[in-house]
C-alpha cells in the first residue's frame, strides 16, 4: 500500500481537547476501552473460524498483552484478534462523525462525571488521547494476502498511514504518554487500573514490564514442558529424620523422597478471571466459591449472611450474584456496592436505573449483555427495558426471601435482625416488593420469638380485649416497644397480664409501620406507653376515682408548676407501679418526625403537651401523697414520682437528670433524720 497523509474526518479541529475535558475525571478508563476493543477483535476472529471463513492455528489462544515501559514512557496494548486492513483503519479510525465540539459538549455535558462507555459514542480508541501525546497503530488483518498497516497521530487532526512491518494477525497500539500521565507506565498503577475495569473480561489479559529481568520458578520434572522453558535441571536428595522406636532403638526414616525438579522461566499469570462465578450455573457453585468470590471482589472478610444467584436467559439475558452482608449494629455503614457489567466488561457501580435503590444496600454483581451499551444514568431514566430488568431483580430477591421463610424458617429467623433494614427499606421504596413481602415480614416479640404479620393478627383476633379501639375504629392494636431497657416497666406490666408486644428498635421502623398502616386498614401500631390498656387496670367507674383525680391533679400541678398537666388516676393490677407517662401514638410519632428535621430549627416540643401522668391509686406512695398533700415534703415526692415515670418513658435531659439525682440525695437524707 502507498503512504497516506490526511485529515481526520471531523467537523471541528479541537475534538481532542473536548475528549480530554469530557473524560478528565475518569481518565484511566482508556484501559477498559482499548482492552475491550481487543477482546471484541478476538471474539470476532473466533466467530470467523466457527463460520469456516478463517482457520485458527490448533494452539491458538486469544490474549491481550499490556506492556509498560517507564524508560520509553510508553504503554502498549497487543491483541491477537482479527486485525484491520488499510480500508478498515480508514473507516474505523480516520472517520469520526460529529457535528462539532460545541454540539458534542452540549449533548453530553451531563455525563462528564458519569463513567460512560465512550466506545459506543465512537470514541473508544480515541480515549487513548486523554493520556497520550501520540498514538501508533500496527495491525495485520486476518484476510488472505493482507498487508500490515502502520498508523500514527500526534493528537491533532492529522494522521499518517503507511505499510507497516507488524507480522502477526492482530493489532498493537502504542501510547506515547504525556508528562502528566506517566503514572500509567508504572507496572503497579497499570495493574491497579486493569483489575478495576477488566477483572472479568472474557479474554486473558497479561501485564509485563519492558526489558524486565526474567523471573524463575521451580516445578517437578514430571510436569511436561517445552524444552525451551527449562533453564536448569535440579536434583534434590531424599531427606531423613531420626526416629526413636518403642524399644529405645533409633533409625533414620525418610520424610521426603528424592526429587528431580526443573528451574523454568516463570509462567505468566493472567490478571483476570475469564469465567467469573456469575457465568456458571448455580448448581455448579460451592459455598466456598461464593465466599471466595465475595472476598476477592469486595475485599470484605466478614462472611455474608447468604446470597442470591441470578441466572436468566429469557426474555432477556441477565446473570449475577447478590450478597446480603452482615450488619453488626444499625450504626454500621450499610451502603453496598452493586457492580454492573456488560458481557463481563465493567460499566459502573450502583447505576440506580438498573438496580433497585433498596438493593444498593447489598453487595453484588449484575451482568446484562442486553443493556444498551451507551449506559448513562440520564439515558436510562425512561427506558422501559431497563425498568423490566429492575423489576426482575426485585422479584427474584423477593422470591428468594419468601422461599427461605417457607422452607428454611430457622435460618430466616437467624438472619432477620440483619436483613430487616434491607427488607423494610425495600417495602418503603417499592410497592410491588412490599406487596410480595407483606406476609413474610418478621416481628420479634419481647420474649425473642419471631412471628409474621398474619400470625400477629390471628393472635390479636383471639383476644377478647379490644378496649383500645375508638368508636367506629375496628382496627386491632399491635403493641410495640422501641427500647427494651427504657420501657422495661411497661414490658413487665404487659408480661404480668399475659400480654405481648413486638420490638421495633430500628431507625427505619417508624416510617415502616406508618406505611403498613396506610396499606392495611385492619390494624394499628401502638407503643406500649401510648395508653394504659384495660387489661392492666381494675374495673372502676369514673365517679369512684373522680375525687382522687381532682385532688391529685391539683397537688401535682402545684408541685411541678405545670398548670396544664394532664393527670389520670387508675387502679393498676400491679400495686408496685406508682405512675407511668403515656403519650398518644400520633403525638409521639409527630415528635419523632420533628426530631429528624430539627436541623431546620423546628422545636419538637411544639407538638408536645399531650403526655399524661397516670397515677396508681393502689400504690402506697400515691396514697401517701393523696392523704398528705399539704405536708412539707410532698412537693419533693411529687417531683420525684413524676421523674420516675418520665425515666420509664424516655431519657431525661441533662438538667432534669441532675435535678433527679440531687432530689434522690435529699430524700435519702430525710430518711436518715427520722
Amino acid at each position: 500500500m502507498s503512504s497516506k497523509h490526511g485529515n481526520l474526518s471531523i467537523t471541528s479541529e479541537n475534538i481532542f481537547p473536548v475528549i480530554k475535558k469530557w473524560l478528565y475525571s475518569d481518565h484511566d478508563i482508556f484501559f477498559r476501552e482499548l482492552i475491550s476493543n481487543g477482546c471484541d477483535a478476538i471474539t470476532k476472529l473466533k466467530k470467523l473460524d466457527m463460520m469456516g471463513e478463517y482457520a485458527l492455528p490448533e494452539d491458538y489462544k486469544g490474549k491481550i498483552e499490556v506492556i509498560v515501559s517507564p524508560e520509553e514512557k510508553t504503554l502498549t496494548f497487543i491483541d491477537n484478534g482479527l486485525g484491520m486492513t488499510a480500508d478498515e483503519v480508514d473507516e474505523y479510525i480516520n472517520q469520526i462523525a460529529f457535528s462539532g465540539a460545541t454540539d458534542f459538549l452540549e449533548k453530553y455535558k451531563d455525563k462528564a462525571s458519569e463513567d460512560q462507555i465512550i466506545g459506543h459514542f465512537g470514541l473508544g480508541f480515541y480515549s487513548a488521547f486523554m493520556v497520550a501525546d501520540a498514538v501508533h497503530i500496527d495491525t495485520l488483518s486476518w484476510q488472505k494476502d493482507a498487508t500490515s498497516v502502520h498508523w500514527e497521530c500526534d493528537g491533532g487532526t492529522e494522521f499518517d498511514m503507511s505499510e507497516g512491518s507488524w507480522d502477526q494477525v492482530g493489532t498493537r497500539i502504542t501510547l506515547f504518554l504525556n508528562e502528566d500521565c506517566l503514572e500509567f507506565a508504572n507496572e503497579y498503577r497499570a495493574r491497579e487500573v486493569i483489575e478495576k475495569y477488566c477483572s472479568f473480561m472474557p479474554t486473558e489479559i497479561y501485564l509485563t514490564k519492558a526489558n524486565a529481568e526474567p523471573q524463575y520458578e521451580t516445578i517437578d520434572a514430571a510436569d511436561k514442558l517445552d524444552t525451551d522453558e527449562v533453564v536448569e535441571e535440579i536434583h534434590e536428595e531424599a531427606k531423613y529424620e531420626e526416629k526413636e522406636n518403642e524399644d529405645g532403638t533409633k533409625e533414620q526414616v525418610e520424610v521426603s523422597p528424592a526429587k528431580d525438579k526443573l528451574k523454568i522461566k516463570k509462567r505468566p499469570v493472567p490478571l483476570n478471571d475469564t469465567n467469573p462465578l456469575w457465568t456458571k450455573n448455580p448448581s455448579e457453585c460451592t459455598k466456598e466459591e461464593y465466599l471466595e468470590f465475595y472476598r476477592k471482589v469486595f475485599m470484605d472478610y466478614k462472611e455474608p449472611l447468604f446470597w442470591i444467584h441470578l441466572n436468566m436467559d429469557y426474555p432477556f439475558n441477565l446473570k449475577g450474584i447478590l450478597y446480603f452482608p452482615k450488619i453488626n449494629t444499625e450504626y454500621d455503614s450499610i451502603e453496598g456496592t452493586i457492580k454492573l457489567y456488560n458481557n463481563q466488561v465493567f460499566i459502573a457501580d450502583n447505576i440506580k436505573e438498573v438496580i433497585p435503590e433498596f438493593l444498593m444496600l447489598l453487595k453484588g454483581v449484575i451482568d446484562c449483555p442486553d443493556l444498551p451499551l451507551n449506559v448513562s444514568r440520564s439515558a436510562l431514566q425512561n427506558d422501559g427495558f431497563v425498568n423490566k430488568i429492575s423489576d426482575y431483580i426485585t422479584k427474584k430477591v423477593a422470591d428468594k426471601l419468601i422461599g427461605m421463610c417457607k422452607t428454611d424458617k430457622e435460618n430466616y429467623e437467624k438472619y432477620w435482625d440483619d436483613i430487616s433494614p434491607f427488607i423494610k427499606f425495600g417495602c418503603l421504596k417499592d410497592t410491588k416488593f412490599c406487596d410480595k413481602m407483606n406476609d413474610y415480614i418478621l416481628f420479634k416479640d419481647i420474649d425473642g420469638k419471631y412471628t409474621t404479620l398474619p400470625e400477629l393478627l390471628v393472635a390479636e383476633e383471639k383476644k377478647e380485649d379490644t378496649e383500645d379501639t375508638e368508636p367506629g375504629d375496628t382496627r386491632k392494636p399491635i403493641y410495640y416497644v422501641t427500647d427494651m431497657q427504657q420501657q422495661s416497666q411497661y414490658i413487665n406490666m404487659f408480661r404480668q397480664q399475659g400480654m405481648n408486644a413486638v420490638v421495633l428498635d430500628h431507625t427505619i421502623d417508624s416510617s415502616f409501620i406508618t406505611q403498613l398502616e396506610q396499606r392495611n386498614q385492619n390494624y394499628k401500631f401502638l407503643r406500649i406507653d401510648a395508653d394504659v390498656t384495660d387489661s392492666l387496670v381494675e374495673e372502676t367507674s369514673e365517679e369512684e376515682l373522680k375525687e382522687s383525680t381532682d385532688t391529685l391533679t391539683g397537688i401535682f400541678r402545684k408541685a411541678l408548676g405545670k398548670d396544664n398537666l394532664n393527670v389520670k388516676v387508675e387502679k393498676f393490677k400491679n400495686k408496685d407501679v406508682s405512675s407511668v407517662i403515656t403519650l398518644p401514638e400520633e403525638s409521639r410519632r409527630m415528635q419523632d418526625m420533628m426530631k429528624m428535621y430539627n436541623m431546620y430549627g423546628m422545636d419538637p416540643s411544639m407538638f408536645g403537651g399531650d403526655e399524661t401522668l397516670v397515677l396508681n391509686a393502689n400504690n402506697d406512695l400515691v396514697q401517701y401523697i393523696l392523704n398528705h398533700g399539704d405536708e412539707e415534703h410532698t412537693d419533693l415526692f411529687c417531683k420525684q414520682l413524676y421523674d420516675l415515670a418520665m425515666i420509664s418513658n424516655h431519657p431525661l435531659s441533662p438538667e432534669e437528670m441532675t435535678a433527679f439525682v440531687n432530689r434522690s440525695n435529699q430524700i435519702m437524707m430525710l430518711l436518715t433524720q427520722e
